[in-house]
């Protein structure tokens, strides 16, 4: 018997998804600066036709982001994220009504247009730091919440790489968000631990073989290390030839405990996962 008993299932918008067995999120990026995928979905058919390829090998979740993280992106305007998401929401949503959508987004009134367009989840790559009103929103919204660690900003958080203790510090954190959400009354939440954001390549690495040491608040694990520079940097590639790397750190990370993988190719990542479960 498992010391720690993870959630087995989330509840979005009345669909009780099932996380005994790990899940795949596919990402869909309409930005033009994101790492890998930038640019490639500006119109309604590119969008939809990802959606139907990332649906049909098997994903459960598409999550939907406006806004580049990647470190030093470009700041825009709460206006142009809002466009961008709430365009791809309403094209998906369309066509296939039944889609489950994850807003990937550190606004709350961005969180709270894409919900009302249909969005199901909250993927908050701040963890509630960069809106002091994201809590209260996805609390009042009723959705399940990604609640990811990261220090400073998208353009600020290479430089926030100094901890003492990685795990303990990271624990803390969730430890004080997690309190915050649930006496609000926010009980559907995912814990990601943020590789690349505020880590260099080693700690990175270091997270991904100590993953299961988060399993003590016995909520879902999220990892999201697809095509990311802690794999293409260290094979001295490029994010276009990062799947296999992919795969190799998206196998580690399910077997010490990860249940979704926030993936870009989720044909791969399901084998992985029929694989093993």
């Amino acid at each position: 018997m498992a010391l720690f008993q993870t959630s087995k299932t989330l509840n979005l918008g009345g669909h009780l998804l099932d996380l005994s067995k790990p899940i795949t999120m596919g990402i869909l990026n309409i930005t033009p600066d994101s790492f890998y995928d930038g640019g490639k979905y500006k119109n309604a058919d590119q969008i939809i036709q990802q959606v139907e390829k990332m649906s049909s090998e098997g994903t459960k979740i598409i999550d939907i982001g406006g806004y580049s993280t990647r470190p030093n992106a470009t700041n825009i305007s709460e206006n142009e994220e809002l466009e961008r998401v709430l365009f791809a929401i309403e094209a998906i949503l369309e066509r296939f009504p039944n889609t489950l959508i994850s807003i990937d987004t550190f606004r709350a009134n961005i969180a709270e247009r894409a919900v009302q367009a249909g969005a199901k989840m909250v993927n908050d790559v701040s963890g509630g730091t960069l809106d002091d009103k994201m809590f209260e929103t996805v609390a009042r919204l009723k959705v399940p919440y990604i609640l990811m660690h990261m220090k400073g900003s998208p353009q600020t958080m290479t430089q926030l790489t100094n901890y003492d203790n990685l795990i303990l510090e990271m624990t803390d954190f969730f430890q004080i968000q997690i309190a915050k959400l649930r006496e609000i009354g926010v009980m559907d939440i995912i814990l990601d631990v943020g590789l690349g954001f505020a880590k260099t390549i080693e700690q990175n690495y270091e997270l991904i073989q100590k993953l299961d040491s988060f399993k003590i608040f016995e909520l879902p694990i999220l990892v999201g290390a697809s095509r990311k520079s802690m794999i293409w940097k260290k094979l001295h590639l490029s994010p276009a030839e990062a799947l296999n790397g992919t795969t190799a750190v998206n196998t580690i990370a399910l077997q010490n405990g990860a249940n979704i993988l926030r993936v870009h190719d989720v044909k791969e990542a399901e084998q992985i996962i029929d694989l093993f479960f």
